[in-house]
């Protein structure tokens, strides 16, 4: 008996990792990675208790099924969500890259204009 509460303590927690992985995506497609990264925070101490619990039960063939399933369904929803955030951060990159050329190429053509820096330009010249 004690096992069958084990085994339903670790559904309960693999289905909060779920839950939890299916926020983050939501998070990400929001771009909210501050609230993101403070849920993956506490999401580590989850994934240690179902490692843990996982590692000293033993599973009969119908619970280690049921156990397999919903893990291979987390962790495809954390591949997915370690993909977008790549993405993101490809795209970011470029954008950086696209601001930075277009930063120097103000500089360099405000460098001999020092006539008109400053915030009035007198055009009666």
């Amino acid at each position: 008996m004690q096992s069958e509460d084990q085994f339903n303590q670790l559904m309960m927690q693999y289905q909060q990792l779920k839950n939890g992985a299916e926020d983050i995506a939501k998070m990400i497609e929001r771009e909210d990675f501050d609230s993101a990264i403070n849920l993956l925070k506490t999401r580590e101490q989850l994934f240690l208790n179902c490692k843990t619990i996982r590692r000293y039960l033993e599973l009969t063939p119908v619970q280690q099924k049921q156990a397999d399933k919903i893990f291979e369904e987390i962790r495809e929803l954390e591949l997915n969500n370690i993909k977008k955030i790549e993405q993101g951060m490809e795209n970011i990159q470029l954008e950086l890259a696209k601001t930075q050329k277009s930063q120097k190429l103000q500089q360099a053509y405000n460098a001999g204009n020092t006539k008109f820096n400053g915030n009035f330009l007198n055009i009666e010249q």
